[in-house]
């Protein structure tokens, strides 16, 4: 069942970037008024849990080292997300189901986009190895790895056509960032899958986009649960 996504009442989140955190002030409001609207939406009929399908997949969106190590241009303290998502992955090996990673399709050669402007990534010759994957991941052979240009893990690859081929229903998702990569990811399935989100396994570099944009995908995209749940409804499939 999908759960209140703020963090633990006034309590900073165990990630994220320092300089990008709520001023302490505004935590327990804030986190007060996402609790309040999530209430008001189910008074609404929005915002009903979705639950697990037959044949789930789990997705590990962008954990890589341009992402998970703090001095990157991008990069912060992943490591509790990175926690969380290895509990998952683990329940989700022992279940044998696919799994899928990500990491940016990076190629010097390709044409600028407007999005470039909003961010111009610092991307020096020989900087392409911090798009591996942090080693925390120990992806294995038979997980595929996809490397994608834009936010959305469907958006120019062959994901849903993978997943639909598999008889995949419910796509598990984690990794970051909570306000970009994972929400477009939900965004997109969320008409062809059922989405559930692990809650300690997304997060990303600023706190309030990450409270916010976990309260949207909880209201309208998917079902935000703890992660011992995930993991509970894991060790129910058959092997």
């Amino acid at each position: 069942m999908s759960t209140t996504t703020a963090s633990s009442h006034g309590s900073a989140l165990p990630f994220g970037s320092s300089d990008l955190t709520l001023p302490p002030d505004l935590r327990e409001p804030l986190q007060a008024h996402l609790r309040d609207l999530k209430q008001r939406y189910l008074a609404r009929g929005w915002g009903q849990p979705v639950g697990f399908g037959k044949r789930p997949a789990l997705i590990v969106i962008d954990l890589a080292k341009f992402w998970t190590q703090p001095q990157q241009q991008i990069g912060t303290n992943l490591d509790s997300v990175i926690d969380g998502t290895l509990k998952v992955l683990a329940a989700a090996r022992e279940a044998k189901i696919p799994i899928f990673f990500t990491s940016f399709a990076y190629d010097p050669a390709d044409p600028p986009s407007p999005q470039n402007v909003k961010l111009q990534m610092k991307i020096k010759p020989g900087d392409e190895k911090f798009f591996e994957l942090d080693e925390r991941m120990n992806r294995k052979p038979t997980e595929k790895l996809i490397l994608k240009r834009y936010a959305s893990c469907f958006k120019g690859t062959t994901l849903h056509e993978m997943l639909t081929s598999l008889g995949v229903d419910t796509l598990i998702v984690t990794g970051a960032s909570t306000s970009h990569c994972v929400y477009a990811t939900c965004r997109d399935a969320t008409d062809s899958f059922r989405v559930i989100v692990p809650k300690e396994a997304v997060g990303e570099r600023c706190e309030i986009m990450h409270e916010v944009n976990l309260l949207d995908i909880d209201i309208d995209l998917g079902d935000v649960m703890p992660v011992d749940d995930v993991v509970a409804e894991l060790k129910k499939l058959p092997v």
